[in-house]
């Protein structure tokens, strides 16, 4: 399993992004695949081919955003901050449709 936390960081350090959050989506050959949440500052251009390649460039193949990227415009969060990744996965599954 990849690190939610160390792809948030890297993502991060993007200056067109102000959050994100990563979660695992289901995939039948690896098991879960890591994908990116991101919320792209107010006036900010940002593909998912940037944010992927930004990643590409620090990580192994296996931690690399594979299961893609969604922009978002926040990221769900409960009253101490913490990423409600449930939520992430209802968000994930519109796009899957």
């Amino acid at each position: 399993m990849v690190s939610p936390t160390e792809l948030e960081n890297i993502v991060l350090e993007l200056p067109e992004v102000s959050d994100v959050a990563v979660a695992g989506v289901p995939d039948e050959t690896a098991g879960e695949l890591p994908r990116a949440f991101v919320v792209v500052k107010p006036g900010a251009d940002l593909t998912e081919k940037e944010v992927q390649e930004h990643v590409k460039e620090r990580v192994v193949k296996y931690k690399q955003l594979a299961g893609g990227v969604i922009f978002v415009k926040e990221i769900p969060r409960n009253a101490a901050g913490k990423v409600i990744r449930q939520q992430l996965h209802m968000i994930a599954a519109q796009f899957e449709d």
